[in-house]
């Protein structure tokens, strides 16, 4: 009795370890950016790195906004494609394919999770965005070489099979006798995954998308290759803009000092990712229960 009751103190010493430092290594990430944040503060006006329109730290401009302006952009363009193509092949591979066909299918879309972000970077540059200037042009638009468009749908294809594989994982995940349920009072076979099958998998399916979303906002090289390192604020994905990952890249990466402006705005910047990350997982903790509760999921 004395051992077992030693090994399992062991084991939960070890679980407990594990979990502390999770948290830490998180704090030790957090603490690692914010003194130099802080420093950079001291020497900009905070209400200007966020609300100013200008991102020029030659003329000692820190406006950040057309950088978070860029990254929210290029990452809507990525989940427009992402989400709708990943959440309704996750469907079908859950509801319609056959055994056979599903595994089949979910390792060949599972491969493009494994394609360095480089080669997407290279697709991007060398075929996507002389096809959208082609393709564009035809119809008389002035069309960068450099624009968002092209980086928002290959980083959506990045995305697509982290949206579909988790989706598929939790939409098979709900009993068969809530389906066979909803059959029985008659509902039709869509009817079902529209009205019991989704709503059960909602958490799940929110959770996925949110990855998703934190996948792309922090993504760098499919950007910094084809959409360029021009900080511009506009509505238009023909256009060049960059993001803030890309921009902490190039100041982390310059010769100028570690003290000057430039290298610590990309702390500046990390923070306020960081922040904003946060803050979507805040969020889809909160929904996530939203959901719990609604549908009563764990009752299931």
């Amino acid at each position: 009795m004395f051992n077992r009751n030693f090994r399992e103190s062991i084991v939960k010493a070890l679980l407990i370890t594990a979990s502390l430092i999770t948290i830490l290594t998180t704090f030790g990430i957090l603490f690692s950016i914010l003194f130099e944040a802080i420093e950079f503060f001291k020497m900009q006006s905070f209400f200007y790195f966020i609300f100013g329109a200008d991102w020029f730290p030659e003329a000692d401009k820190f406006g950040a906004l057309p950088l978070f302006a860029g990254t929210f952009y290029i990452t809507a363009i990525a989940m427009l494609i992402a989400l709708p193509i990943g959440l309704l092949s996750a469907i079908y591979m859950s509801e319609y394919a056959t055994k056979r066909v599903r595994e089949t299918l979910k390792p060949m879309l599972e491969i493009l999770a494994g394609i360095p972000t480089v080669v997407y970077g290279f697709f991007a540059a060398i075929t996507m965005a002389p096809a959208i200037v082609e393709f564009f042009e035809m119809f008389g638009f002035h069309v960068s070489f450099q624009n968002a468009l092209a980086p928002g749908i290959v980083m959506g294809i990045m995305i697509i099979p982290i949206i579909s594989s988790l989706s598929d994982d939790v939409i098979s995940s709900v009993p068969k006798h809530v389906r066979h349920g909803s059959l029985a009072l008659g509902m039709t076979k869509s009817e079902t995954i529209i009205h019991i099958v989704l709503p059960s998998a909602l958490p799940g399916i929110i959770s996925a998308t949110l990855l998703g979303i934190s996948r792309a906002l922090g993504e760098t090289m499919i950007v910094v290759m084809a959409a360029g390192l021009q900080a511009n604020m506009t509505w238009n994905p023909l256009e060049t803009m960059t993001t803030v990952t890309v921009c902490i890249v190039d100041a982390m990466t310059g010769d100028q000092e570690f003290s000057s402006p430039e290298t610590l705005g990309a702390f500046a910047l990390g923070l306020v990712l960081f922040v904003v990350t946060l803050s979507i997982n805040i969020v889809s903790v909160y929904a996530i229960r939203k959901f719990h509760k609604k549908y009563k999921i764990s009752n299931l």
